[in-house]
């Protein structure tokens, strides 16, 4: 595998070389001191040129970074018209292990973007085009305190996805099922999380994409149970997933409203709870859904 020197010196020696490309710059996680650092991450540059329709037109050039197994040119498949005049995408997978996530960006769509993204780090400027930058941060990506309406919103998706999420259990739509813990029901609980992460560290951590980093700050017991809600793939198993993710949300609900002083709708819980008790000793052959006592 190509080390990060030899990488970096591939990238700017065909900047050097190419009067089109007048400037680079790179982003992401090589950007990002609190990024973890291993073999996968991959290289997201940005090459300025004057012009980019030349390098759509012949892309042979793409040759001279290295054996390419695959790749993918986002902007050609898109479902929506993008703007490639300014903006072109050329993602690469080497067969040495490295990648390269690598844009074309013209002169003026790059000095109105590129103090947008706080992870920027310009490596090549031929004729100081670009702004000077400060240090590279991920300060965009930390975790944001709620507001109250915010905080009230995320309780109640989560119990109000809950009873579909019951719902597809009992008719066994799996497939269903698991479109909505994942996309609806987790990321409500993912927010919570965080946002209990942004307290104990006065919100100036990122928890990453996903929530990916998050066990840096939740203890042992707590991550692994979190984990362990993503064993689904059984009708009873999405039950005890459910179960977790129900005491998990109510426990840090709570937290995080004494701590920012919101009020936790408690009784929106226990409410949501017994409906999923009712449902779930429901019989298959039943004709009526059980009354539920408040």
């Amino acid at each position: 595998m190509r080390s990060e020197k030899v990488m970096y010196d591939i990238i700017l020696n065909l900047a050097n070389e190419n009067k089109n490309i007048r400037a680079v710059y790179i982003n992401g996680s090589r950007t990002n001191k609190n990024a973890p650092r291993d073999i996968f991450q991959d290289y997201d540059i940005v090459y300025v040129v004057d012009c980019i329709k030349p390098f759509i037109e012949n892309k042979n050039w793409i040759n001279k970074f290295g054996d390419i197994i695959f790749m993918q040119l986002p902007d050609e498949f898109a479902d929506e018209q993008t703007d490639i005049e300014n903006f072109y995408g050329i993602l690469m997978q080497f067969s040495d292990g490295n990648r390269i996530d690598l844009h074309l960006s013209s002169v003026d769509y790059a000095k109105k973007n590129i103090l947008r993204d706080k992870l920027c780090k310009i490596l090549l400027d031929k004729d100081n085009i670009l702004p000077k930058l400060p240090e590279p941060t991920d300060f965009d990506y930390w975790v944001k305190k709620p507001s109250r309406p915010e905080y009230l919103c995320v309780c109640n998706e989560f119990w109000w996805c809950l009873g579909n999420v019951a719902k597809g259990l009992w008719r066994k739509e799996i497939p269903y099922v698991q479109d909505m813990i994942n996309f609806n029901v987790r990321k409500q609980l993912e927010k919570m999380l965080s946002w209990k992460i942004g307290i104990k560290t006065n919100f100036s951590v990122s928890v990453g994409k996903s929530g990916k980093y998050m066990y840096k700050w939740l203890n042992k017991n707590e991550w692994q149970t979190y984990l362990e809600t993503y064993d689904t793939c059984t009708i009873e198993k999405c039950w005890i997933a459910v179960e977790k993710m129900c005491a998990l949300f109510d426990r840090n609900s709570i937290y995080v409203g004494e701590k920012l002083r919101y009020e936790y709708n408690l009784q929106e819980s226990k409410n949501c709870r017994k409906f999923l008790k009712c449902v779930r000793e429901l019989p298959k052959d039943a004709n009526e859904i059980c009354d539920i006592k408040l």
